[in-house]
């Protein structure tokens, strides 16, 4: 397959370019599109053949339910069955944005993009770009991110070229995702509303709304086996190629214990994902990243992925990464590490 690529800005949005994207939806075409959060691989949520073909392109497992995406309220109705009032005030309050919301489905929507289960995942992205394609074609988009399955999220064009070139029809080129890691997720059919997948809209976001709101155990557990309900819950994801570990602890002691394991495997080509607070800390190490500062945790999340994949390019065989607090938005970044890592994490330091 020889993919297209349409480069558009999103301050100047060229309507002939919205217009073929369009179109190729409508086709049954795979078309990636930039989010705010990560890049999506997307296809006519109703076109059940499409959807097929996401799975295909990434080599997803057929229980891994899709994210739909639209760009009104009014689009709903016809994608689920009922929708709770708290849901209703959840969309008043964080949507468009990295919000998705899993709603009894209707009988409209197809078992290839629910996975066969009776919920379906819904979201409204806020990215300029996303929106006017949405607007545009007026089709609910099923869109997982635009990866080999297992591999980390593209927060990028450069990502999505080196894992999908010549296995989708179009890429979007918009530049680089704001946030950067994917959108929270929240299952409004459970009573309490629970967090499947912790993002940028954080629990203490969603508190305001609902105060007996839960978390799933499989946003910290990276080996549970539950039936996913969500992108993200069942298997390894967002993994590079290296062995990843994670480290959880007092500041001075996860350097020193990083120190420690790098002077042990000095064979080995290492990684340290590190923060502004500590990098300078670290020795022995082929390769130093910083994240950002401790501070800004938006600034960390935007820069997850693309510290995993730098790992991928420059061949790293282990990872040695810093941990988070489980709050805020410290919860979504740890979350990704904890799959990236398949559970592989330190306690205590």
């Amino acid at each position: 397959m020889n993919t297209k690529i349409i480069k558009i800005d999103e301050n100047n949005i060229e309507k002939d370019k919205v217009k073929e994207i369009t179109k190729a939806f409508s086709d049954g075409k795979l078309v990636v599109i930039p989010t705010e959060t990560v890049y999506g691989l997307g296809a006519n949520g109703f076109d059940e053949e499409a959807c097929k073909n996401i799975f295909k392109a990434k080599g997803r497992p057929m229980d891994n339910p899709l994210i739909l995406h639209i760009a009104d309220v009014e689009q709903i109705d016809e994608l689920v069955s009922e929708i709770p009032q708290v849901a209703k005030d959840c969309m008043e309050m964080f949507w468009p944005g990295p919000l998705t919301m899993i709603l009894k489905k209707s009988d409209k929507m197809s078992d290839v993009v629910t996975a066969g289960l009776d919920t379906v995942a819904i979201r409204m992205p806020s990215h300029k770009i996303a929106r006017e394609i949405l607007k545009d074609c007026k089709l609910p988009i099923a869109a997982p991110s635009a990866n080999l399955s297992g591999r980390p999220s593209p927060t990028a064009f450069k990502h999505v070229d080196e894992d999908l070139n010549n296995k989708v029809d179009i890429i979007v080129d918009g530049g680089t995702s704001n946030v950067g890691i994917e959108s929270t997720v929240i299952d409004m059919t459970s009573n309490p509303p629970m967090i499947l997948r912790p993002g940028y809209v954080t629990y203490e976001d969603l508190k305001v709304l609902i105060p007996d709101l839960a978390v799933d155990n499989t946003t910290i557990d990276a080996k549970d086996k539950t039936v996913p309900k969500s992108p993200g819950q069942k298997y390894k994801h967002y993994a590079p190629k290296a062995d990843a570990y994670c480290f959880v602890g007092n500041l001075e002691g996860v350097v020193k214990e990083v120190n420690k394991r790098v002077k042990e495997n000095e064979d080995k080509k290492i990684a340290i994902l590190a923060t502004a607070e500590t990098k300078d800390g670290y020795e022995g190490a082929d390769l130093v990243i910083d994240l950002g500062s401790r501070e800004n945790m938006q600034e960390i999340a935007h820069n997850l992925f693309e510290a995993l994949r730098k790992c991928d390019t420059e061949d790293i065989e282990i990872i040695y990464a810093e941990g988070f607090d489980f709050r805020g938005i410290g919860a979504g970044i740890m979350n990704r590490l904890l799959k990236a890592c398949g559970g592989k994490i330190v306690f205590g330091l």
